[in-house]
């Protein structure tokens, strides 16, 4: 699968008016994750501040832009939609971009805090700082 654009996604969102039509899509983005290693499941790539189980895996590229990847689980359907709309924003970029992208406000242009539990809505916070974390530690 060929990841989305954020931009993409924006365009996507603005195109379902209603939310039941949105969670269906967010769902079928979380289907669309590559699979994920179950090596990987465990307390070092565990996100914490999530009410689901999730594990984020990040990878550095080793040249002057030190780009950031990141693949991502989770035992609940809709978090493995958000893990993809996070990736769609983050994944692929310079550590430093991803430092410096302001997540929330770009999730907010999508609505999603609006529509998420407070629990979910944490959750997606949680998995934003751990990827900023992941690239600040990448620069220095």
């Amino acid at each position: 699968m060929t990841q989305r654009s954020f931009a993409d996604l924006e365009s996507d969102f603005e195109f379902l008016d209603d939310w039941e039509d949105r969670y269906k899509y967010v769902i079928e983005l979380g289907k669309e994750l590559p699979e994920f290693d179950d090596n990987y499941k465990n307390d070092i790539y565990k996100v914490n501040g999530c009410v689901s189980q999730v594990w984020i895996k990040s990878s550095i590229t080793e040249d002057d832009e030190k780009r950031m990847n990141f693949i991502g689980d989770s035992d609940a359907l809709i978090v493995k939609g958000l893990i993809a709309i996070v990736m769609s924003l983050l994944s692929d970029r310079p550590a430093a971009e991803v430092v410096n992208t302001d997540a929330r406000a770009a999730l907010t242009r999508l609505g999603l805090h609006e529509h998420l539990t407070p629990q979910r809505s944490n959750g997606l916070t949680a998995m934003v700082a751990r990827i900023q974390s992941d690239a600040e530690h990448a620069i220095n």
